[in-house]
């Protein structure tokens, strides 16, 4: 039997000071991880906070954005501050994890082919199962030599690398029903 936790990545008050914020896919957003929250606390997985704190602009602590969003309610089990694109190097959490005996990581958060997938492969490669609710994830339309991917071109193109490789890809629903059978 895994044990379990959740990871709420980037999911703070910072994003909404760049330029590239647009609300298009933050209200389902906002459902998909408050459902996950909620779905996790009550079946006793512990839900952990990590936000991004590297001294650029709204990314500085001393900015004061470094707090999670206001639609977030809930009271984390902890709290890790990291300043690299994965939440597992340097931040703690990866000895907090195994203090715990946690197997397995349900990731959710905001850029969903950045830090959420960026974690995904790194916890993967250090032998954790690894959920990825992409629904729960967002991301912003990304532009490179002329072609522009979409919200919808990013989320295909990231579970498309994770799925089977570093992550199992879920629905929130999908990912609360498998841990309420294991």
């Amino acid at each position: 039997m895994s044990h379990s936790a959740l990871l709420v990545i980037d999911v703070q008050s910072s994003f909404f000071h760049r330029d590239y914020w647009c609300e298009d896919h933050f209200p389902a957003f906002k459902e998909a991880v408050s459902q996950l929250i909620a779905g996790c606390e009550a079946r006793n997985v512990p839900v952990i906070n990590v936000l991004h704190a590297d001294g650029d602009g709204p990314f500085d602590l001393a900015s004061g954005l470094v707090t999670p969003m206001p639609f977030l309610h809930h009271v984390p089990d902890v709290t890790f501050y990291k300043r690299v694109h994965n939440a597992l190097t340097e931040s703690g959490l990866q000895h907090w994890l195994q203090q715990q005996n946690i197997t397995q990581l349900i990731v959710c958060g905001i850029r969903t082919e950045q830090c959420c997938e960026t974690t995904a492969r790194v916890a993967a490669d250090l032998g954790y199962q690894v959920i990825f609710v992409t629904e729960a994830t967002l991301t912003f339309p990304m532009t490179h030599n002329g072609i522009t991917l979409s919200v919808a071109d990013l989320f295909h193109r990231t579970e498309t690398v994770l799925n089977g490789r570093f992550a199992t890809i879920h629905t929130v629903e999908s990912c609360l029903q498998a841990l309420s059978s294991s």
